[in-house]
């Protein structure tokens, strides 16, 4: 792998994110620099229809992603399960679930030197969902997506393919892609 792709530190990587998501998410950098969280990114979208005025509301969607940014040299076990529970945890908080919330994404981003395949494992295998009254006040989904330093592949859970993608986009930019 070319090392002009991918940055070199993770401070360097963990920037180049927070660059790409800003144009779209409000970004907090973590005060506490004994937590692995280096960052939290807050994207919400509100989307309504009405008739003549604002208070005759046809319906609305509510829509929110959360994004935790954890960073940490090593990604063994015992680290992912407290990120991804400080992560769950956290984005629940900030769920209210009531008619017109569609939808919030929990996605947990791990940017590491090096990851123990047990971890590794423990990530593709993530499965968290939560509907809030049988759907009708919208649902939870968490995604999880790792950047190793020096890596090609950008492994996710089920739910963060689309994670892989975005992260290809931002670390990859200017590799030329095979043309199908």
């Amino acid at each position: 792998m070319d090392k002009k792709f991918l940055p070199v530190t993770r401070e360097e990587m963990l920037e180049k994110l927070l660059d790409a998501y800003s144009g779209y998410f409000d970004i907090e950098r973590a005060e506490s620099s004994a937590l692995p969280l280096a960052a939290v990114c807050h994207f919400n979208v509100r989307t309504a229809k009405y008739v003549l005025l604002k208070k005759a509301e046809l319906w609305s969607a509510d829509s929110n992603e959360h994004v935790y940014i954890f960073s940490v040299p090593e990604l063994n076990e015992e680290v992912y399960r407290s990120c991804e529970k400080l992560a769950y945890d956290r984005g629940m908080s900030l769920i209210d679930p009531k008619p017109g919330h569609m939808y919030t994404y929990i996605t947990a981003v791990f940017l590491c030197d090096t990851c123990t395949p047990e971890a590794e494992k423990l990530l593709k295998k993530c499965r968290l969902y939560k509907s809030f009254h049988f759907s009708l006040h919208g649902w939870m989904d968490f995604h999880t997506v790792l950047v190793r330093r020096g890596a090609a592949d950008f492994p996710t859970n089920r739910s963060g393919r689309t994670n892989a993608k975005l992260m290809k986009n931002i670390f990859m930019k200017g590799k030329k892609k095979r043309s199908v």
